[in-house]
């Protein structure tokens, strides 16, 4: 098991929620608090389950949840494009990252979902 902080996917969903920050930070105040606030709250989200998986000895569960907060973050930067809340350049660096991120949990499921569970071992308990 690697430390979380070393992972690609831990640095990708750190650059995205560096990048979400500054997008949220040119919000304006009514939309700052509602769209921009969750958008930044899924993000931290997805790195503490990032973190849960890589300590997790079934890692589906947390991958899958975090494909499915991806889905809200992607959801939530259209909407804001879509209201003109972000720019569109600032958008589409958003959706590359989330793509990025998508494509590496996608591959540690399916790696994850090959292998058997250790069936116990490491476990002191």
């Amino acid at each position: 098991m690697a430390i979380h902080t070393q992972l690609p996917i831990y640095r990708a969903a750190y650059a995205l929620l560096d990048t979400v920050t500054d997008v949220v930070k040119n919000m304006p105040r009514d939309f700052k608090r509602t769209i921009g606030e969750k958008i930044t709250i899924e993000c931290i989200d997805i790195m503490v389950l990032v973190f849960r998986a890589n300590v997790a000895a079934d890692k589906s569960p947390h991958l899958a949840e975090l494909l499915e907060r991806l889905q809200v973050i992607e959801l939530l930067l259209r909407l804001g494009m879509d209201k003109r809340l972000i720019a569109r350049a600032a958008y589409a660096g958003a959706i590359e990252q989330t793509t990025s991120i998508g494509k590496q949990a996608n591959g540690w499921k399916k790696s994850t979902e090959r292998r058997p569970l250790h069936e116990g071992q490491g476990r002191h308990d």
